[in-house]
């Protein structure tokens, strides 16, 4: 069940409309977290940083960010030039486009999270989620989210809208290398027996969708191995890191109809050129990409942490 705690407050905007909303998480890790103990002690597990050439260890101090451009061969980037790459935060859930849903794949889809209004923003709100479930359309929006810009779906759902954080189109592989039937081939085309019979095996497994019907049969008999050591006291005494809860932003005001007259004029203006996408500016894009990676990667390998197991 989603927590209703606000995770991020901002707004959806588009044209010259602000909804102001909050981020709800709609989804949550259900696997089993193994941690790493020393079976001696009890204590957790953690990371040192090790020099791989000499293997000894070395200090914090003592360690540079690189990015790999050739095989062996780095580009050294400072924390100053990392922070002037971070994306800075609007606070806003920016729609970029209004797509077809069904031109949107489900492999782009990578993170839910429930959209509420808040601030008497739910006129507006209602106004934009039924405009989008009557055209057909969902929204591409761009967001940040603590220091990291996302490229995500706006998409209506019953009462609510959803915004599903998206991977970018250079993350997603191509499948021209794979070896698929093509739709419609008739080397491919079964008979009309064997279609009749796919059919009928197709309609006798189909039924509602129901999620409570689909459990993780790992997880259940993990936890109830769990659940049975507790009942018997064979337990021991861990102490866990705690996490800090994120920061929540501003709010905003509506003025609905006149923003959506201003919104209409403004799109029969003619669009200034976009900045040229030279070499320089791509290198520089992925770098930041890779190097906001790796930062995260570090941060979460510090001194201490407990250490996971597959």
């Amino acid at each position: 069940m989603a927590s209703s705690r606000t995770i991020w407050k901002g707004a959806i905007s588009f044209g010259l409309v602000n909804i102001p909303v909050g981020l709800h998480t709609a989804a949550v890790e259900s696997g089993v977290d193994f941690d790493w103990l020393d079976k001696r002690s009890m204590d957790p597990v953690g990371y040192k940083r090790i020099n791989k050439r000499t293997g000894r260890e070395i200090d914090r101090d003592n360690i540079v960010k690189g990015v790999e451009y050739e095989d062996g061969k780095y580009v050294i980037i400072s924390p100053e030039e990392i922070a002037e790459a971070y994306p800075r935060t609007t606070q806003t859930i920016e729609i970029q486009r209004f797509v077809p849903a069904d031109q949107l794949s489900f492999v782009y889809l990578e993170r839910p999270y429930y959209i509420a209004p808040i601030n008497k923003g739910h006129k507006v709100y209602a106004l934009l989620r039924d405009t989008l479930a009557k055209t057909g359309k969902i929204g591409i929006a761009k967001v940040v989210i603590q220091t990291k810009q996302h490229l995500a779906a706006l998409v209506p759902s019953g009462d609510a809208m959803i915004l599903n954080l998206m991977r970018w189109g250079d993350e997603i592989k191509s499948m021209e290398d794979l070896d698929l039937p093509t739709v419609g081939a008739k080397a491919m085309a079964a008979s009309p027996q064997e279609q009749k019979m796919a059919k009928m095996l197709v309609d006798d497994m189909s039924g509602d969708w129901n999620p409570d019907d689909f459990q993780d049969e790992f997880r259940h008999a993990i936890m109830a191995l769990v659940e049975q050591k507790v009942q018997a006291g064979k337990t021991e005494t861990v102490i866990e890191p705690q996490e800090e809860a994120p920061s929540v932003g501003g709010d905003n005001v509506i003025d609905l109809t006149e923003l959506l007259q201003r919104s209409l004029k403004g799109r029969s203006a003619p669009k200034a050129d976009a900045p040229a996408k030279t070499p320089a500016r791509k290198a520089a894009k992925k770098t930041a990409a890779k190097s906001a990676s790796k930062t995260a990667k570090s941060a979460s390998k510090s001194g201490g942490r407990t250490r996971k197991a597959a």
